[in-house]
């Protein structure tokens, strides 16, 4: 089956205290989005990736393509701009699918340059069994949740817990119809818009390393684990 995998990146830095927005930070010499994109095309080489970034930041990336140009070599990706939220950004990914015959469409934050390849590949095996995957892991953490008529935090069993990451995978003609839906403020992720369709969800085990690098501590994490890899 046809995949896809849409890179949505369109932070600011602001979180990050850089003037340089986070996805175009260097990891060991490169660009966190290259090693977003290289997991991928590690994971299927016939992979077709969509990168989707705010139009202001065409101008950055493109100039990171020409100073690091084994970018373009082995993940030649369609660039396409991003909308006002990540539900937007997610849409006009999913309208620059042309295709209308039967695909997986993976969507994954560009900030998230540490998924595994055997992760990715596990979860669009499941994707093409179910129709749908997300990554999730158990938390590691007590959990507390505020309750209003106590006034008070009480604790959740965190066994029945899970924390979503990316990629999630859906059948391309599930995801066109999900995102033909109005935005509504609940919609945290893609799973939460296929979700209001009816559609069950299914979650396939993912790794603790595939951390959204979102602060400078994340980048001190990243830095470590790939030295490691």
């Amino acid at each position: 089956m046809k995949k896809y995998a849409i890179i949505v990146a369109g932070g600011t830095g602001q979180r990050m205290k850089s003037a340089v927005p986070k996805q175009f930070l260097l990891l060991q010499g490169k660009p966190i989005l290259f090693h977003t994109l290289l997991q991928f095309k590690k994971a299927f080489a016939d992979i077709e990736l969509i990168l989707v970034l705010p139009l202001n930041q065409f101008p950055t990336w493109n100039l990171l393509c020409q100073e690091h140009p084994e970018i373009l070599q082995t993940c030649p990706h369609q660039l396409v701009e991003g909308g006002a939220t990540r539900f937007h950004s997610s849409q006009r990914g999913i309208q620059a699918i042309a295709i209308e015959q039967q695909a997986l469409v993976a969507i994954h934050d560009g900030v998230r340059p540490l998924v595994s390849v055997e992760s990715i590949q596990q979860a669009y095996q499941h994707a093409q069994e179910y129709g749908n995957a997300v990554l999730a892991v158990s938390s590691k953490d007590s959990i507390r949740q505020w309750d209003h008529h106590k006034n008070v935090y009480l604790p959740l069993d965190r066994t029945q817990i899970k924390l979503i990451q990316t990629p999630q995978i859906f059948e391309i003609s599930l995801l066109k119809r999900a995102y033909q839906q109005e935005y509504q403020d609940l919609f945290t992720d893609d799973a939460s818009v296929v979700e209001l369709l009816g559609i069950d969800i299914h979650l396939v085990e993912g790794n603790y390393s595939n951390i959204k690098i979102t602060s400078p501590e994340d980048m001190l994490i990243a830095e470590a684990l790939t030295q490691k890899v």
